[in-house]
């Protein structure tokens, strides 16, 4: 345990990745793989990708290399996929639709329970069987209800008042989509995805590769 607290945050990063590639590997029908081989499709180095997987174990044989299932299966542990997440989306727009329309996200465990809008010309609409809500319904729903996760979609001022509904009945999970850093007490999980930060990052990049030519 003392172990997987030092685990930096960089390696965990990486860990879903590791996933996604096994996965696909899995429906290949490749029954076992090197570090080396996993190095040429990941993109990591071989070295790095045996270095974080000693993070959690010993998952390889020199001369054999890594059983795919097997590893699926630890680092589908790993990363909690043994578990069932019921989750609620809050804003149904663009973003908070495509969420929800996402199948692959019922495959690994997450299983979306409720939909909440502001806007009443969305309420009653069916999205995979799932009826949109009136936001006022959310408070009461999340206490008569076991959620995990919250799945923030809505705009950045109204953020936080639903952050803190989530989180006052018992919600312990956010998925962050809202452009704002959210306020929780210890104990709360909170995943950002701001997607302007990211398209910033490869701007950057793209600018830093043109100066590089110049």
């Amino acid at each position: 345990m003392d172990k997987k607290r030092s685990i930096s945050m960089a390696v965990i990063k990486r860990l879903p990745k590791y996933h996604r590639y096994l996965s696909e590997l899995l429906r290949n029908d490749v029954d076992r793989i090197s570090s080396k081989e996993l190095s040429q499709k990941i993109g990591f180095t071989a070295s790095q990708i045996r270095q974080d997987l000693n993070c959690f174990g010993d998952f390889g044989q020199q001369g054999y290399g890594y059983n795919v299932r097997e590893l699926y299966a630890q680092i589908s542990e790993i990363v909690g996929l043994s578990n069932e997440y019921k989750t609620v989306i809050v804003g149904a727009g663009n973003i908070g639709q495509a969420i929800a329309n996402y199948n692959r996200f019922e495959k690994l465990g997450f299983k979306l329970e409720a939909i909440f809008d502001a806007n009443p010309k969305l309420s009653g609409i069916r999205i995979r069987d799932i009826a949109i809500d009136d936001i006022d319904k959310l408070e009461q729903y999340i206490k008569s209800n076991t959620i995990n996760i919250g799945i923030i979609c809505v705009p950045a001022v109204n953020a936080q008042k639903v952050c803190d509904i989530l989180v006052n009945n018992g919600v312990k999970g956010i998925w962050n989509f809202a452009p704002v850093d959210l306020v929780v007490p210890e104990g709360i999980v909170v995943e950002n995805v701001h997607l302007s930060e990211s398209l910033l990052t490869l701007t950057y990049l793209l600018h830093e590769k043109e100066n590089e030519i110049k």
